[in-house]
Formats: structure tokens, C-alpha cells, sequence
């Protein structure tokens, strides 16, 4: 209902007298008003739109609220300099918009519902259990991963396990020296996970055949460590299915014949520094081994090929230097720009009482992301890890996560949830049910500025697409839950001597339930019954 007011707007503007003469006027804009502003919408048209009018933007704005306020849907419209346009919305309209439950009907922002987007994310190498950075990577991708198909964008979730290489061999050495009560080499794997994995050596298994053991006893780890964090993949995609198919040679091949590799000290090199790369980089070295590099130019080229038309790479902090490359990679493979997409995750910092947390011994060099869920439960993770941008340092507190009141700001949006579950259970013990809508009379100032708030659910999904994070979500969620603290204190919800009052409100809370349900789910964060 929004996008159809917005599109009545935009057409009243650009219809108007003082307007139409003009061509290429900005597309109006909806977005939250401020806290301090008593209004349900604002617009900045009027200053996005000025150097095209060639007027001061208060003016325009005045002149757009007269054209505004005439609309049905608006029973106020004002303007604040420098321009700003402020519309409240009637109660009829609004109550009617809050309770709008669609998602899929979307605005595109650019994009179309004909995509398919693959993320890829996690991708650790298969040499030891998972550590907390790859908790928030795993956090990112799956909560993006789930917003994009609320919003009816086909989107699956990869995982790309690197099993091929040396590593394998190097693994393997790292245990048999554990087997041996021996410590590792000095560039093995020295994490005290690899001693248990000794004692779970097949007998009469080959030494020669450690590596590939320790390596699929790994994987098997990992991917019970993302069950236990609420992530599914829809593919586990091994490095060693390129090398199967040949893809590697394929991919040079195709390379060469287009003229986009040279050879130089023996080795063969595509030229990167064109597209901001900081040196070109070699795809197959002079003893005639493939870099990862071209692996990973042949696996995207895969993904391309089983027909996603844009791709999301999830890379941890050290990856940034991947990206230019990648990006030529992408355009050597005759791809648009926009067609890929790398998002570069911060490092997790772990507080406790003030101070770092130091390294695991069990992990060798990091804490692992089922220490760290087990310590504060995967909620308290998942929503954390959510709600901070992906380029930003996390400062994860422990002592905060773990609290169970208002200064943990899970337990905080949690508890709203488990509050209306308990209100619909005493509703029902006196026979009553929510209303098909609230009633537009009788409307608090708290149930009015909450019903408001309901209004921008499916905009800040836009919004986290749009910025492939889904921090906004838990930043909504918690502004929700406040405003539903606010109207439970002022408003008695069950109030036997109104009865239509009272179905109406448990409809307002029937609404906020829904969106604080649904906007845990797609953070990964249960929404308990109660508390």
C-alpha cells in the first residue's frame, strides 16, 4: 500500500502545473520521518528535485504539500526548511497499510524479480573446526540469503570446501604426528582438535591416506557446526568437482583463445592491473601447477554457468586484496560488473569484563564458533553478529550476551514476542480473539506510533538487500520492541469494560507478533512463547 501511495504522489507532483514542464524529476521517496518529527512519512523530493526546478527547495516543498494534502490518504502535510516534506497519514489509511502482511510484492530497487542470486559464504578451508569470524560470515550470508527469498528473489546459499591442493598432504602430516604424541610440523595444524581425531583413526589405514581422512572428518564437522547455527546451504560445491570435470584446463583454454593471458617467466598470467588490481596475477606457475586463482575463475565461471545472474562472495577481513582481481576475473568472463559482488566482513573482537578474550587451546590460534555458542547460545550470536555492517569491527560482549533483561538486546525483542504470546493466552481464557483490524477510533498516541512503525517492515528488508546487510533488521526490531513497551505501558490492552477495544489492540499486538516472528526468523534468532 505504500508503493501504491508513493506512485499516486510521484503523479500528482509531476502532473502538477508548476512541475510538469520539467523533465527528469527525481523518483519520490519514502523513508521514516525522526523520532522528533510527528508525521508517518517524509520526503526529501523537494530538495532532490531543486537544481532541476531551479527553485529553493522550501518553496518547492510547500507547493508539494498542497498537492499532497488533497490526497485521501493524508490528513496532514507539512514542510521544514531546508525542505523537507512531513505527511501523517489518516488513521484509516494507516491502520490499513500496517496490516499489509505482503512481502513479495516488493519494490525492485533496481532489481528484478527474474534474478537468481547465489551467495557464497563460510567457504573455510577444511583443516579445523570453524572459528567465531566465520560464525559472523555464516550469520551474514544466511540472514541475506533468507531476506532475498522473503522478498521473492530466488536465492540459494553455497559453500565452497577447498579439497584440493597440498593442504590435504599437510593435514595429513599434522595428524600423524598427534598419532605419534609428537607435535605437528611448524607450518601444520597445531589445534588440539587433531589429538581426538587421532584416537578415530581407522586401523590399518594408510599413512598416505591421513590427509583425505582428517580432511572429510573436518567437513563433516563443519557442516554440523552450521546445522547447530541454524545455516543451510543448498549446495556443499568441492574444489575437487572442478578439477574432475577439467574445468581448469577448460577455463584457460577459453582464456587463451580470447586473448586475455600472457606468458612470462614461464608462467601464465592475466592481466589484472587494467581493472585496479595492484599486479597482474599468475594463473599457472612455471612448474606448471594452477594457482587458486584460476580454480576460483573457473568456479565462478561454474556458477554463471548453472544459470545465477548475480553473484555474492562473502569474504573475511584478509580477502580484500581478492577483490580487484576477482572483478577482472568476472569481466574477463565476458560479465558485467554488477553481475558479481564481494562484501568483506570485520573481524569479531570477544569482550569480557572490559578485556579481550584470549585464543582456545582446543582451536590452536581462535576461538571456535561452537565454544562461542555454547557460552551465550546461538540467539545471542545470530542477533550480534546481525546487527552491525559487514565492514564494521564487531565488539562482541559476553557479559551483555548473556544477561537475561532489558540490557541484552535479544532478550529485549525476544521478550516482546514471549509478552503477547502471554496477553493472547489470558485473551483466551476470557473467550476473546483480535479483531479482523483495529479499530481506527479510540487510537493512542503508543498504539499509533506502533501501528507506524509496522508500516516500514518490508522497506527495511528493500533496504537490506539493497545494502547486502542485514543489520538494519535487528535495528527495526529493536525500535519495535520499544515502541510496543511503550504502548503496553500506557494502554491496557484487556480491559473487560471495552470489549471492542480490547479485540482491536490484541489485533495490534497480533500485528506486532507477526513482524517480530518473522523478522527473528530471518536473523536466525528463535521467537519463544515465553520467557
Amino acid at each position: 500500500m505504500l508503493t501504491t501511495l508513493k506512485n499516486k504522489i510521484q503523479d500528482r507532483l509531476f502532473k502538477d502545473q508548476d512541475f510538469a514542464q520539467f523533465t527528469n524529476l527525481p523518483q519520490v521517496e519514502f523513508t521514516p520521518p525522526p523520532s522528533h518529527i510527528k508525521a508517518d512519512i517524509s520526503l526529501v523530493w523537494a530538495m532532490s528535485s531543486a537544481k532541476i526546478i531551479r527553485k529553493n527547495p522550501l518553496e518547492i516543498a510547500k507547493q508539494a504539500c498542497k498537492i499532497i494534502e488533497q490526497l485521501n490518504e493524508v490528513q496532514e502535510c507539512t514542510f521544514l526548511a531546508p525542505g523537507f516534506i512531513n505527511i501523517k497519514l489518516t488513521d484509516s489509511f494507516l491502520v490499513e497499510a500496517a496490516r499489509d502482511r505482503r512481502l513479495k510484492d516488493r519494490e525492485t530497487d533496481g532489481l528484478q524479480n527474474q534474478e537468481k542470486v547465489l551467495i557464497e559464504f563460510v567457504s573455510a578451508n577444511p583443516t579445523g573446526p570453524l572459528h567465531v569470524a566465520s560464525g559472523r560470515g555464516a550469520s551474514l550470508g544466511d540472514s541475506l540469503v533468507k531476506i532475498h527469498r522473503a522478498l521473492g528473489i530466488a536465492c540459494d546459499a553455497e559453500y565452497y570446501v577447498n579439497d584440493a591442493g597440498n593442504q590435504a598432504e599437510l593435514l595429513g602430516e599434522s595428524l600423524k604426528a598427534r598419532a605419534q604424541g609428537k607435535e605437528p610440523p611448524e607450518n601444520g595444524y597445531h589445534g588440539e582438535y587433531l589429538i581426538d581425531l587421532a584416537k578415530k583413526i581407522p586401523a590399518g589405514l594408510p599413512e598416505s591416506q591421513y590427509g583425505r581422512f582428517a580432511m572429510e572428518e573436518l567437513i563433516k564437522t563443519q557442516q554440523d557446526d552450521m546445522k547447530a547455527f541454524d545455516v543451510e546451504f543448498t549446495r556443499w560445491f568441492r574444489e575437487s568437482e572442478l578439477h574432475k570435470e577439467k574445468a581448469l584446463d577448460k577455463i584457460l583454454a577459453m582464456l587463451k583463445e580470447q586473448n586475455k593471458v600472457y606468458e612470462k617467466d614461464g608462467a601464465i598470467w592475466l592481466g589484472t592491473t587494467s581493472d585496479n588490481d595492484d599486479k597482474d596475477r599468475v594463473l599457472v606457475r612455471k612448474d606448471g601447477r594452477p594457482t587458486y586463482f584460476l580454480a576460483d575463475i573457473a568456479y565462478h565461471k561454474n556458477k554463471f554457468d548453472r544459470g545465477y545472474t548475480k553473484l555474492i562472495d562473502i569474504l573475511g577481513a584478509d580477502h580484500h586484496g581478492y577483490v580487484p582481481r576477482m572483478e577482472a576475473a568476472i569481466k574477463a568472463l565476458g560479465h558485467k560488473p554488477q553481475d558479481f559482488q564481494a562484501i568483506i566482513h570485520q573481524l569479531v573482537h570477544l569482550i569480557e569484563k572490559g578485556e579481550k578474550v584470549k585464543m582456545s587451546k582446543r582451536a590452536g590460534t581462535f576461538i571456535t564458533l561452537r565454544e562461542l555458542t555454547d557460552d551465550v547460545g546461538r540467539d545471542a550470536c545470530r542477533f550480534f553478529f546481525a546487527s552491525r555492517t559487514p565492514n564494521a569491527h564487531l565488539n562482541f560482549d559476553l557479559d551483555i550476551a548473556k544477561k537475561r533483561n532489558n540490557e541484552n538486546p535479544v532478550f529485549y525483542v525476544q521478550y516482546v514476542h514471549a509478552r503477547i504470546c502471554s496477553i493472547f493466552k489470558a485473551a483466551k481464557e476470557k473467550n476473546l480473539e483480535p479483531l479482523a483490524i483495529t479499530s481506527c477510533e479510540n487510537l493512542a498516541p503508543q498504539e499509533r506510533a506502533l501501528l507506524s512503525k509496522l508500516l516500514w517492515f518490508k522497506k527495511v528488508l528493500n533496504t537490506c538487500v539493497k545494502d547486502l546487510s542485514p543489520h538494519h533488521l535487528p535495528a527495526y526490531l529493536t525500535e519495535l520492541a520499544s515502541l510496543f513497551h511503550a504502548f503496553y505501558d500506557a494502554c491496557r490492552v484487556i480491559d473487560d469494560a471495552d470489549i471492542n477495544l480490547t479485540r482491536s489492540r490484541l489485533f495490534t499486538c497480533q500485528l506486532v507478533q507477526e513482524r517480530i516472528a518473522k523478522g527473528l526468523e530471518l536473523i536466525g534468532v528463535s521467537a519463544p512463547e515465553q520467557m
